[in-house]
C-alpha cells in the first residue's frame, strides 16, 4: 500500500493520504517506495540522468553511521539537479540555492522503504519565490519524478 505524507501548507495537504505509520516532517513530502533502499536509489539516479539531470553527490548515511559505531538501517541521500528547472528559481532568489539542487533521502524503517524530499511549496515559501511557470514546472517535474521512482506511477 502506498503512503504519501505532505506536511506543508493546506493546499498541498489536499493531495495527501496520511497514515499513522508514515513518517512526517514539516515541509517534507514522504512517499513509500515499492523497492528496496538500494533499488530506489538506483532508480533515482537512472531517472535523473534520463531526464537530463546531473548527479552531484551520493551519501551513504548507514555506512557513515557504521564508522561512528552507530547501527542504522539502510539510508542514502542523492543530490541532483536539472539546471533547466532549478536555475530560474535560484536566479529569482539566490537563497533558493540552499535547497537546490534537489536532495532525495531514502531509508528503511521496520521493513518499509521511504523516500523524502523538500516540498516545492515549502521551498517557494521559505525563499519568497513567485508563483508562475518556473515554479509550476519544477513542482510538476519533481513530484512526477518521485512517484515514478517509488513505483507509484
Amino acid at each position: 500500500m502506498k503512503h504519501l505524507v505532505l506536511a506543508a501548507g493546506a493546499a498541498t495537504l489536499a493531495h495527501a493520504a496520511c497514515t499513522p505509520s508514515a513518517p512526517q516532517a514539516e515541509g517534507v513530502i514522504v512517499l513509500e517506495s515499492e523497492y528496496s533502499v538500494r533499488e530506489t536509489l538506483v532508480r533515482i539516479e537512472a531517472e535523473a540522468e534520463s531526464r537530463g539531470a546531473r548527479i552531484f553527490a551520493r551519501v551513504d548515511h548507514a555506512a557513515g553511521a557504521e564508522t561512528a559505531g552507530v547501527e542504522m538501517e539502510p539510508t542514502g541521500l542523492i543530490i541532483f539537479g536539472n539546471p533547466a528547472l532549478g536555475t530560474p528559481l535560484i536566479a529569482e532568489r539566490r537563497t533558493a540555492g540552499l535547497d537546490l539542487p534537489v536532495r532525495m533521502l531514502v531509508w528503511e524503517d521496520d521493513g518499509e522503504v521511504w523516500l523524502a524530499y523538500t516540498d516545492p511549496d515549502a521551498i517557494a515559501a521559505r525563499h519568497g519565490l513567485s508563483r508562475g511557470d518556473a515554479l509550476d514546472q519544477f513542482t510538476e517535474a519533481l513530484n512526477g519524478f518521485a512517484r515514478e521512482v517509488t513505483g507509484e506511477e
